[in-house]
């Protein structure tokens, strides 16, 4: 493990970075939020939050500037997220390294993540311009039938800590381009992120002359997103998280007759046949399942290996894990930082303990590794265990550098061990035969959402949906037509005949 810096020096490498991104002075010492850095494990400072009773009024500002956002144009609208997409331009290294401090993630994926922002900015500017209805043909002369899409109305996002600013962006640059307003309550494990993005979103709404408040911050624990989700001038909650908040959500939101859009789980497989490629599918494996410390819902968690390669691709993964530097995710040549707290190390540890217990044989990893001057900072080896079968802990997310290597001998066992769980987000296969390709993407291979061949499970492009089914929730974000869940579809019949001919063919009167 590479050394860590001293949380004196992270302190005030955040202090710089959030006066540089016109935040500077967001601590409050009677603050009820501790901001963590899982750096150093130290408190950064300490912010005021919201009460759950605030949140009527900070919906209502939203709503508020809902009522003036949604009369202006489309392409106008565009002109604040492109300001948005500018200013993260301009402040790119700076957010991305705040990025790292406070959720662990290694700089490249800070400043990737920051990347992504900027994507979907330009995505969503060009959006703004393609907000297409339809016409219809009517079985009644002298009729026009159409579709037209609408805006929603106030769109709470609940976001998690371990992309604290992308998932943020995917929804608030499709919403404002759609005519919505947002109220975005972040995790608090990331509240200084959202302090900034807050900021810059400010800044870009005075530079196109837009009006206030078309985000909003709520900040706070679990009963303040509580409130969001319930209050009824929300039309749309879009959560990403656990399975098991998604649930709490979307029966609160379905209890209302509101919108919901939700990213849970991911259990993600990536299948390994005999005509693979070992050196990339051993590459895509070691980002797609030690990347971000394990911590993104489209990490990579089981290999399903074919039996005349599983034994020669363990020791690839072994070799190559024991190589990992772990470390301070503010080094560059760090690739594995820290989880993010005491309570993911260990859930990491039961897992591994109970895999073992279950049958599964440790190749490597599963120690925690421990700085003696950062006792609260949580780094831990990523770990392979050979599994016999795919057992109860398999079958359950363990947000962690944790993979789990399964074999086959026939594709469709594959596939059957891929479809065997309750997530559906993301999969992956390798295999230079193109029926084997072709029928893991159809209709009776993988069911999840994202479905990949000759590249990992993790990672994203933002032309394309991003989502799952199952128990992922089966929300779709970013790309393709996913901008029509941000908005309400009306179907119109102009008549601009003097006659009244009816529908059917129905003759009244």
């Amino acid at each position: 493990m590479t050394a860590l810096p001293t949380h004196p020096e992270v302190a005030a490498l955040a202090t710089g970075v959030l006066a540089r991104l016109g935040v500077p002075d967001p601590f409050d010492p009677g603050g009820d939020l501790a901001c963590r850095t899982p750096v150093t494990g130290g408190i950064l400072g300490r912010v005021r939050g919201h009460r759950p009773q605030d949140v009527d009024a900070l919906v209502g500002r939203a709503d508020h500037a809902f009522q003036q956002w949604r009369r202006v144009p489309a392409p106008a609208r565009g002109q604040v997220v492109r300001e948005l997409g500018q200013l993260l331009r301009e402040h790119k290294r700076d957010l991305g390294l705040l990025v790292s401090i406070e959720a662990g993630k290694i700089l490249a994926e800070g400043l990737g993540e920051v990347q992504e922002m900027i994507d979907i900015c330009e995505l969503a500017v060009g959006q703004s311009r393609q907000l297409f209805g339809r016409i219809i043909a009517s079985e009644r002369p002298g009729h026009r039938l159409m579709e037209q899409w609408h805006p929603l109305g106030v769109v709470g996002v609940l976001s998690a800590f371990n992309f604290p600013v992308a998932v943020w962006s995917w929804n608030t640059a499709i919403a404002l381009v759609c005519g919505n307003t947002v109220v975005w309550k972040p995790s608090e494990h990331a509240v200084l992120t959202a302090l900034a993005c807050d900021r810059l979103l400010a800044e870009a709404a005075v530079r196109a002359g837009a009006p206030d408040d078309l985000g909003v911050l709520a900040l706070g624990a679990a009963e303040v997103g509580a409130a969001v989700v319930d209050d009824p001038r929300v039309a749309l909650v879009s959560a990403t998280g656990s399975t098991e908040t998604g649930r709490a959500v979307a029966g609160r939101v379905a209890n209302r007759f509101g919108r919901c859009l939700l990213e849970l789980g991911g259990n993600n497989a990536a299948v390994v046949c005999p005509s693979a490629d070992l050196d990339l599918t051993v590459r895509s494996i070691v980002f797609a399942a030690a990347g971000t410390a394990g911590q993104r819902c489209t990490t990579l968690r089981r290999v399903i290996a074919h039996a005349s390669v599983a034994d020669e691709l363990a020791e690839r993964l072994v070799a190559a894990y024991r190589s990992l530097p772990i470390g301070s995710p503010l080094d560059e040549g760090t690739l594995v930082g820290p989880v993010i707290n005491a309570v993911a190390h260990e859930r990491h540890r039961a897992a591994v303990e109970q895999a073992v217990a279950e049958g599964g044989r440790l190749l490597h990893g599963g120690d925690r590794v421990l700085a003696d001057d950062a006792a609260d900072a949580w780094y831990v080896q990523p770990t392979l265990i050979d599994m016999p079968e795919q057992t109860a802990v398999v079958r359950r997310e363990t947000f962690s550098p944790l993979l789990y290597l399964l074999t086959y001998t026939d594709l469709a066992d594959a596939i059957e061990l891929n479809n065997a769980v309750p997530q559906g987000l993301s999969s992956a296969i390798f295999t230079r035969d193109v029926r084997e390709a072709e029928l893991f993407v159809s209709a009776t291979g993988s069911d999840c959402g994202i479905v990949n061949v000759n590249t990992g499970p993790s990672g994203a492009e933002i032309g394309g949906a991003f989502g799952g089914e199952k128990e992922t929730g089966g929300g779709r974000e970013s790309g393709s037509d996913a901008w029509k869940g941000y908005m309400r579809r009306a179907t119109s019949t102009v008549n601009y005949s003097s006659d009244l001919p009816l529908a059917q063919g129905v003759s009244f009167g």
